[in-house]
């Protein structure tokens, strides 16, 4: 099973942030889905972005971010504006 650094798009902080909400390796991310994961990311990261969320849904499909549809995109920036955290200025 991959770590989560061996994913496209995530970095050790992000890695770091991850674990810290109890995803530790890419089966559990793959469980949850990008959106999952990016909104228990709210809860220890308040300033999560879209392009966070983007670089997850990367990680999961195992891609590079910059490679999704822009279908998927366009639902992606939509559910972020949807779930922005109170105060977030992202």
């Amino acid at each position: 099973m991959p770590a989560l650094t061996d994913l496209p798009n995530i970095g050790s902080r992000a890695a770091e942030l991850l674990r810290a909400v109890g995803i530790d390796d890419a089966a559990q991310l793959a469980a949850l889905g990008a959106e999952e994961a990016w909104l228990r990311l709210q809860t220890v990261d308040p300033g999560v972005c879209l392009h966070q969320l983007q670089a997850l849904e990367g990680a999961v499909l195992g891609i590079p971010k910059a490679q999704l549809s822009a279908e998927r995109k366009t639902e992606l920036k939509a559910f972020a504006a949807a779930h922005r955290p109170a105060g977030g200025a992202r």
